[in-house]
């Protein structure tokens, strides 16, 4: 159910302490799913507890497919709880197939969250030195978190999860990996990232970051070589007219603004690269385009037309991106009260392209009268 689907993805994974199925469809078959975070070896799973009226199956699930799994097992079950946090969430199916979804506070967050926050594992741990975030000035020169950025090392931290999750979701731990990072500007992150797929998961990587100023291009060529990452290259740039001789496994593009992340996801498409990571910035076409008197009460407001605005873009890039065949995720990157700017579009290849998808994009195109530069690419090549 595309539904569920959509409010499940907004639940981070790594915040869930664990989830129960209920009400089967065919109560001859499966009572019940119990859902725990436990501990295995050195890394954290689900374990989905399936049970019958005489028996228990056990399966242990990765954090990244959490999503997958729980969607595909609730089309066995009518009712599904999550506690997350400090938060409840229901989900209940009725059986004339509506969802009806609610949430409450969590009377066992303080000791579920406190036990969780202690066996986090940090994917760039204290006590390392991380070139990268010693220049950034997050860690010491001995590898120690400085307090002052102790909120910028959580957002880096939080970066690299979304991206390690996603090669995981998408199978591509056991290849080269050919990235580009679209708009890399200063490239902090594309070192972070770099380190951490070659140095942490010992993956073999040719990775490109493409921006429009020489300046930038030439200072993050330097550090590169200072750091002696030999396959992380600079390029001069622009992303609408970028060419590659062969495919790219991964597109990044972070704060691309305006059209420039249409075009980063336009050939995401076209390689069919199988996982994208895409953080809009400054989002003016729709903007300009909507019809104002249809949405006058929103409209009259420029805040409130600017935000929706972004949303529908951002809504309508996912969904054009499903109509591709991809599996997309619209997930929270950095806190509010850090950047304004905080969705994060994590899509990884199925090649199962999405038929309703592709419906929706063209009513809501046709709706609001807008014609965003995402989809007009990808009419040019439909």
């Amino acid at each position: 159910m595309e539904a569920l689907r959509e409010a499940l993805s907004r639940i981070a994974p790594e915040s869930v302490s664990k989830a129960v199925l209920s009400d089967p469809v065919d109560k001859t078959r499966d009572r019940r799913i119990n859902v725990r975070r436990i501990r295995l070896k050195d890394q954290e799973v689900f374990q989905f507890e399936r049970l019958t009226e005489k028996q228990a199956f056990h399966e242990n699930v990765q954090e990244a497919s959490l999503v997958d799994r729980l969607d595909t097992a609730m089309e066995d079950f009518r009712q599904l709880m999550i506690w997350s946090g400090d938060t409840v969430y229901s989900f209940k199916i009725t059986k004339k197939g509506k969802l009806l979804t609610n949430k409450q506070k969590n009377r066992e967050a303080g000791a579920t969250v406190q036990e969780h926050d202690r066996a986090k594992k940090h994917l760039l741990p204290e006590g390392t030195v991380i070139p990268p975030l010693v220049d950034l000035g997050v860690f010491t020169k001995e590898g120690k978190i400085v307090k002052a950025m102790y909120d910028k090392y959580r957002q880096i931290d939080r970066f690299v999860q979304m991206a390690d999750e996603a090669l995981e979701a998408a199978h591509l731990t056991d290849k080269k990996l050919r990235i580009v990072d679209f708009g890399c500007g200063k490239s902090y992150l594309t070192f972070i990232l770099y380190y951490y797929l070659t140095e942490v998961r010992h993956l073999s990587v040719e990775m490109t970051g493409l921006d429009l100023k020489e300046d930038v291009i030439r200072h993050c060529a330097e550090i590169a070589k200072r750091y002696g990452y030999d396959h992380l290259h600079f390029e001069i740039g622009d992303i609408a007219r970028f060419q590659s001789e062969e495919p790219m496994d991964m597109v990044i593009s972070l704060h691309a603004c305006d059209t420039a992340t249409d075009y980063a996801l336009y050939h995401a498409v076209q390689w069919k690269s199988r996982l994208i990571l895409s953080v809009p910035c400054c989002q003016h076409e729709v903007n300009h385009q909507m019809d104002q008197d249809a949405f006058y009460s929103v409209s009259q407001y420029g805040i409130l037309k600017e935000r929706m605005a972004a949303l529908v873009t951002d809504g309508l890039r996912a969904d054009l991106l499903r109509a591709q065949g991809y599996q997309v995720q619209v997930l929270e990157f950095i806190d509010i009260e850090h950047s304004p700017k905080n969705i994060l579009i994590r899509a990884h290849y199925t090649g199962k392209p999405n038929a309703e998808a592709a419906e929706r994009v063209h009513a809501l195109v046709r709706d609001l009268g807008i014609q965003p530069t995402l989809y007009t690419l990808m009419g040019e090549t439909s």
